[in-house]
């Protein structure tokens, strides 16, 4: 994962800060710089989380897109 501010840094900023979180993530598909993301954190233990929780979203997502299908 590159360092530093990333195309959708700036809104996710906005997202973290409204929110009051130390740690955030945001997924953009078909946004107007193209698709991306963009991670925000000051706490490693969180940023070590982050793999296992996506993995969690993938796993629902894609559950309920096959229950939708049937």
């Amino acid at each position: 994962m590159a360092e530093g501010a990333g195309k959708y840094d700036a809104a996710l900023t906005v997202a973290r800060t409204m929110c009051g979180a130390k740690t955030a993530a945001l997924i953009v598909f078909d946004g107007d710089k193209g698709p991306g993301f963009s991670f925000q954190t000051n706490n490693l233990e969180a940023a070590a989380a982050v793999p296992d929780v996506l993995r969690h979203m993938a796993d629902g997502l894609e559950r309920d897109l096959i229950t939708k299908r049937n």
